[in-house]
């Protein structure tokens, strides 16, 4: 590959980025070619010791969305931190998304379980005003509001653990994906 077709399918594939961002990238990529051809090496040389255009953009995608989730810990950015580390390679879909399918699972059934236990009096008083309820299960039901407002608090704490520690695990996915993969240095 020569460095017109890597610069343009560098280009190509880092599209998502801000331009601004983007054309820093690009012009650090010209200066690996520029030191490269400086040393002596021919263009397909520096474009294969810098590995696929496609898979760097990847993973400086992921890099992104992974600091980004870092920076502010929300549910919406470490989803999609998720997905750019799950597009790094196939492997990832087993070792990334099943946990993560899991996780939100549990967590989300959490977040269920607490707004029903805490609309319980409600539906109790609904139930009384149309005569299938009695007291004794109003009581039981306040009781569960009490249990769910707990729950909801316990539950802000256990999403925000789920978010920070998930992040973590990609992060360390993100550097086994890059350990497992060809680097050199040009």
């Amino acid at each position: 590959m020569t460095k017109h077709e890597f610069m343009k399918e560098m280009e190509r594939s880092l599209n998502a980025l801000p331009s601004e961002e983007r054309n820093e990238i690009l012009q650090d990529f010209e200066e690996h070619f520029a030191i490269g051809l400086a040393e002596g090496k021919r263009e397909e040389e520096i474009a294969d010791a810098l590995g696929s255009p496609d898979q760097i953009a990847r993973e400086m995608n992921a890099n992104r969305h992974i600091s980004t989730a870092n920076k502010n810990a929300s549910f919406g950015n470490m989803v999609r931190a998720t997905w750019a580390v799950i597009g790094l390679s196939f492997f990832n879909i087993i070792v990334v998304l099943g946990p993560f399918v899991a996780i939100v699972g549990i967590i989300l059934s959490g977040w269920i379980t607490s707004g029903a236990f805490i609309i319980a009096p409600l539906l109790a008083i609904l139930g009384i005003l149309a005569g299938g309820s009695n007291l004794f299960d109003f009581s039981v039901s306040i009781a569960l509001c009490g249990i769910g407002l707990l729950l909801w608090m316990l539950m802000i704490r256990l999403t925000r653990w789920f978010t920070i520690g998930f992040t973590r695990y990609l992060q360390f996915n993100m550097s086994l994906v890059k350990g497992g993969m060809k680097h050199e240095k040009i």
